[in-house]
């Protein structure tokens, strides 16, 4: 099959699914986020965070589709499809208007949904990752639920003895804390041979290289099921529920946003 004809095939794909890749709710969004937000910063916080509503699968979708078009694009000099003729191409079968409008509203559409599909194929790279704001947020509101709580118990003398007690047993030293240096972590691995491993922190570590070390070293101990998984490092507790880490996240940085953290290497959800 010819590649115009492929590329005329897998725009009727995504133009004839049941429903739009960025869902019937979200569609006003999308469009109301580049007319009324003029700084591309701005646009690109808004977003993201649409991109965090979407469905799973919509999401996991939408981002091999640009993954496809990014390749495209980088291949402009073979194909002569730079960023923009790629975006006024695939926008109208991603957006797509029921109903008539006039040529004037139409032009303007058109133009609206290029610049969003710009703007997810050019900042793909941050867009399916958690935003660092939004984290920042929820550590605040934890923190501050767990001081108001805390207030509250207090008022309570038996809980009062009780968190007492849990305090000192959970902060019992097994080790004197002076052989802890500063950045270092523990990591459990429940499903490797070996399960936990101390790890001193740079300014470089990622949470990718902590996943290459356990593999590294768990290489011939753990069984074939657990080497072909797929797996991810865990951030859990402190002032966190659970933080799936991104692979480039820089170890450091969240170790001080949550030092009473643990931290778990767990098979990514499929």
């Amino acid at each position: 099959m010819c590649k115009p004809a492929l590329a005329g095939l897998l725009k009727m794909f995504i133009r004839e699914l049941p429903s739009p890749l960025f869902t019937v709710e979200y569609l006003p969004a999308f469009i109301t986020l580049v007319e009324r937000i003029s700084k591309i910063k701005l646009q690109l916080q808004a977003l993201h965070l649409l991109i965090m509503l979407m469905p799973e699968a919509n999401r996991d979708t939408a981002k091999a589709f640009l993954q496809f078009l990014k390749k495209v694009v980088a291949n402009e000099g073979k194909n002569k499809m730079n960023l923009w003729n790629v975006s006024m191409i695939v926008a109208p079968n991603l957006f797509i208007y029921k109903g008539k409008r006039a040529n004037q509203q139409e032009m303007q559409a058109a133009a609206t949904t290029a610049h969003i599909v710009r703007l997810l194929i050019r900042y793909q790279d941050i867009l399916w990752t958690v935003p660092s704001f939004l984290i920042s947020q929820v550590r605040k509101m934890n923190e501050a639920a767990m001081n108001n709580s805390k207030r509250q118990l207090m008022f309570d003398k038996g809980v009062r003895k009780l968190l007492r007690r849990k305090t000192m047993e959970r902060e019992r030293p097994e080790r004197p804390e002076s052989d802890i240096p500063e950045g270092v972590i523990r990591v459990y691995a429940p499903l490797h041979s070996k399960v936990s491993m101390a790890i001193q922190l740079n300014s470089q570590t990622k949470a990718k290289d902590i996943l290459a070390r356990f593999h590294c070293e768990n290489s011939h101990g753990s069984s074939q099921n657990v080497r072909s998984q797929i797996q991810s490092l865990h951030e859990i507790g402190g002032n966190i529920g659970q933080h799936c880490l991104d692979p480039d996240a820089f170890m450091l940085d969240v170790y001080r946003a949550n030092p009473q953290a643990e931290w778990v290497i767990k098979p990514k959800a499929s």
